[in-house]
């Protein structure tokens, strides 16, 4: 779908949206719409709608398990989560959102994948998982909406792609800006010329994240450890690990760069219109505090296209703000630049004159930049429309999966790039590294016997 496409699409898209999640301000103005969520969406037959599965809900999930509820064409028929604590609050978020009937709980997400009556899934698991779980839900037939980054390493990355095609699956991954209508007519300016020919986009993220330790510890009541570890080779449990601070180890996690730096390069690379670099380079290093992360909380990470330049600059334990943003893009070129990271643009000229700004059309829609659940319930509920609708009519969605892989390998060459300490020179035909026999060991991983992806 073209940029000028998915703007029509959510355009007429957000006419439905908006009329789904009547806020209490607009049935002040309009009383004739004052009837209840849960008796809106029951207007659309059960038969009609298509039948989701939420795994992996500690937070992320239990937001997007009520984000699905709430569209008109879609019931959140399973929960699923190694952590039987989480469930109930998914349940919750469901109920909230105005759905009837109550979902299943579900500990095991092999079971979920066997059930037939299950038409799709969405994923929000550690990153360890994202691939393989999207390869196999994809064998059993089911359409994937999987948070980003769709993969831990490339190779993984490059197989859940060659699975979506084989099995015919609409695969989305979580890159919800890529739905966003303000921001998708910015970057269609941008490729109409408004700046010139553009030549670099500088993006970033910021936070004040604390020191993490962990320790050897005694696996709770409420958590199947094994299945949380499931493709990956199995290690002791500690405690402080779990839900969140994965992140910052290199056997589940990819570090702020994928964790974050996705979003924004995705937005790059899709304003730049370039796919696979030449060269990568990254630098960096855990500066702030002397614990146990692995990744970076401080990384500068440059990928050379062959057209344009993109960089990304990462503070995870320092949040001065970058042009009053803790995230955000801004794009360069001959005539001007143009900045964004929501769904907004502002475009200057060469010296830095305002000349044309666009916020979102929807009302006190900001980014929450360093909220964990949801930096944005509007683009939360645009992109999973557009992934509910893309199955209902057999077409690509806005982030498909071969377009989440472009923007998620191009951030694992960057934490290569880092893990070695050099630049790598990469094929531009394929993202493949070239010439260097030690980047290229970590282009994949080893795999709990057992577990390892197949197609």
């Amino acid at each position: 779908m073209n940029a000028k496409s998915r703007r029509d699409f959510i355009k007429k898209l957000g006419i439905g949206t908006a009329a789904l999640t009547v806020g209490a301000d607009i049935i002040d103005h309009h009383p004739a719409l004052a009837f209840s969520a849960k008796s809106y969406r029951n207007i659309i037959g059960a038969n009609e709608r298509i039948q989701l599965a939420t795994i992996g809900v500690n937070s992320r999930g239990s937001s997007m398990s009520g984000t699905f509820a709430k569209q008109k064409n879609a019931t959140v028929a399973c929960i699923c989560d190694v952590d039987e604590r989480a469930i109930p609050k998914a349940m919750k978020r469901v109920a909230e959102a105005g759905q009837s009937n109550t979902p299943r709980a579900e500990k095991d997400l092999r079971k979920v994948l066997e059930d037939k009556s299950i038409d799709a899934i969405y994923t929000a698991t550690p990153d360890h998982w994202h691939a393989p779980l999207t390869i196999m839900a994809c064998q059993a037939g089911k359409h994937v909406y999987v948070e980003k980054p769709m993969a831990h390493n490339p190779a993984e990355g490059e197989m859940a792609v060659a699975a979506a095609r084989k099995y015919n699956r609409v695969v989305q991954m979580g890159a919800q800006r890529r739905s966003a209508p303000t921001l998708t007519k910015g970057i269609e300016l941008l490729h109409q010329g408004i700046i010139g020919k553009v030549y670099m986009a500088k993006t970033w993220y910021t936070n004040t994240r604390k020191e993490t330790f962990l320790k050897l510890g005694t696996v709770p009541s409420w958590l199947d450890y094994d299945l949380w570890q499931g493709p990956a080779p199995r290690v002791p449990y500690k405690d402080g690990l779990i839900h969140y601070d994965w992140h910052w180890f290199w056997h589940w996690g990819t570090g702020e760069a994928l964790n974050n730096g996705t979003h924004e390069v995705d937005v790059a690379r899709w304003g730049l219109g370039v796919d696979f670099p030449t060269r990568v380079s990254s630098i960096g290093g855990r500066y702030q505090f002397q614990d146990d992360w692995e990744t970076p909380d401080t990384q500068v990470v440059t990928l050379e296209y062959p057209t344009a330049t993109l960089i990304w600059e990462n503070r995870s334990c320092n949040g001065r703000q970058v042009e009053g943003l803790e995230r955000g893009v801004i794009f360069y070129g001959d005539k001007g630049s143009l900045d964004t990271g929501e769904d907004a643009y502002k475009i200057y000229d060469l010296q830095g004159k305002l000349i044309k700004e666009e916020k979102s059309t929807s009302a006190n829609e900001g980014l929450a930049g360093r909220n964990t659940a949801s930096p944005s319930l509007g683009m939360d509920s645009l992109h999973a429309a557009d992934f509910l609708n893309a199955i209902k009519n057999n077409r690509q969605p806005n982030c498909d999966i071969e377009l989440g892989y472009k923007s998620t390998v191009a951030m694992l060459l960057g934490n290569i790039s880092w893990r070695v300490g050099r630049d790598l020179r990469i094929d531009p035909k394929n993202g493949h590294i070239v010439g260097d026999a030690e980047a290229e060991k970590l282009w994949s991983r080893s795999y709990e016997p057992g577990w390892e992806p197949k197609i």
